[in-house]
């Protein structure tokens, strides 16, 4: 169980490439906002998976899927996100990429298995001992990677929560400083802690927000921080299959695995969870398998796909490919999007386009806001210039390295301009190749 501590009576960055999405930005007709919930353009394809989303949530999307087919940098895994954000906040969203299941350490059938029982989620409802209260102040202590001297990962955290009639200061463990990363949870937050498990919830903010990064807005809790009450906690049917396959209840999750788990447990997960909803106890959550570069996939992973989508317990399936026509991965067959037909007729396909210069001059101030960098309106301008003419990823990528020229001072266009002569994007970079080959021949 992780350590918590009661201590007598800062905020952190988050850098995500897709934490900035909260939605499809949308507005109640169903038409897309210019900017709205972290999007920007794509007004098309997000407007096509604001229909794609009612369908799921009708239940007219069941045996089907959802084809992403664009050039790269064009927002595909950020729609297929703001999909899974629209659904829900606490639906699973697994992403993984086509050319993963040939390098893990099972079977590509097993992996697939496990990626689609990790994107759907059991809704447990239960009284609980709690911490709940507004975040006050939030100190993330820092390490560096055992295996890595380069990367600082948390060691532990002190959090200050606080009422209107009660104030803690607690001390936590590395799991939950984790969570509270990758939930993004700062100042304003109100969030719940299970106290016995250190499972951590956002409940909304207390702060008035502008801009894009709406949350939602509560008003700051009353009582003790520590209080008895209804905990509502989402776990994944892989989750419960790995409890089930080892010895050690729940705490045996953190030794994670590699196993295969068979058909026979997770039969017996699958009845028990029928068993649960039944009876009132728990809720089924389907969330989003979201798989990038779908054309890595050979012929028998797609035949696998195509039957678990038929499946009473499966998820929402996206794929995402910037491919045309191509082999099918283990045949000598050209096929759309590399995809076998009978496969592709159970896909709804949308369609993204390569951002223009105004958009990308919106994504990039997102992304500075995100990673806290100041940038002048000349250095905002000439990296939309640069994303239009290289790539948005490039214009995106050079963030980073001109705040540290910049001394975490504000960027300005000589600070981009020296960033751009450090790192080369992919034209520059067979430029030079092109003219060293040259000089040997």
């Amino acid at each position: 169980m992780p350590v918590i501590e009661e201590l007598p009576a800062v905020k952190f960055e988050r850098v995500g490439m897709h934490s900035h999405i909260k939605g499809l930005g949308l507005d109640e007709n169903g038409k897309a906002k210019f900017i709205g919930d972290g999007m920007v353009g794509q007004v098309k394809a997000r407007e096509a998976a604001g229909i794609a989303v009612k369908l799921i949530k009708q239940g007219k999307l069941a045996g089907k899927g959802i084809l992403l087919v664009g050039p790269t940098g064009s927002g595909k895994t950020a729609i297929a996100m703001g999909i899974a954000k629209e659904l829900g906040e606490d639906v699973p969203f697994v992403q993984i990429s086509g050319s993963e299941i040939y390098s893990a350490e099972v079977k590509k059938t097993e992996f697939l298995k496990q990626a689609l029982r990790r994107a759907i989620g059991v809704r447990i409802s239960e009284e609980r001992k709690v911490y709940e209260g507004m975040v006050e102040r939030i100190e993330i202590k820092r390490t560096r990677h055992p295996f890595n001297p380069y990367i600082e990962i948390p060691e532990s955290v002190k959090i200050t929560l606080k009422t209107k009639d009660d104030e803690k200061t607690l001390r936590a463990g590395r799991e939950i400083a984790y969570q509270l990363l990758e939930l993004g949870i700062e100042e304003g937050d109100v969030i719940q802690i299970d106290a016995e498990t250190g499972r951590v919830s956002r409940v909304g903010t207390t702060k008035e927000e502008e801009g894009l990064f709406f949350r939602k807005k509560v008003e700051l809790p009353t009582g003790p921080v520590l209080k008895v009450k209804e905990f509502t906690y989402t776990v994944t049917l892989h989750d419960l299959d790995v409890v089930n396959a080892r010895a050690g209840g729940i705490f045996s999750l953190l030794f994670g695995g590699g196993m295969e788990i068979n058909d026979e447990i997770r039969e017996r997960v699958d009845q028990t969870v029928k068993q649960w909803i039944e009876e009132g106890k728990a809720t089924l959550v389907p969330g989003v398998l979201f798989i990038d570069e779908c054309h890595m996939l050979d012929i028998e992973a797609f035949s696998f796909l195509a039957r678990a989508m038929e499946n009473e317990l499966a998820p929402i399936l996206i794929l995402a490919t910037n491919r045309g026509m191509t082999k099918i991965r283990g045949t000598d067959i050209e096929a759309p999007h590399g995809i076998p037909l009978d496969m592709l007729d159970r896909l709804l396909i949308i369609n993204t386009e390569p951002y223009k210069k105004e958009e990308i001059r919106e994504i990039v101030k997102i992304r500075a806001k995100e990673e806290g960098i100041e940038l002048s309106d000349e250095a905002l301008e000439y990296l939309a210039e640069l994303g239009e003419k290289t790539s948005l990823r490039y214009a995106v990528q050079l963030l980073a390295p001109a705040s540290i020229i910049a001394g975490g001072k504000r960027v300005e266009k000589e600070h981009v301009e020296k960033a751009k002569e450090y790192f080369a994007d992919v034209k520059r970079s067979i430029a030079f190749v092109e003219k060293l080959e040259g000089m040997l021949r």
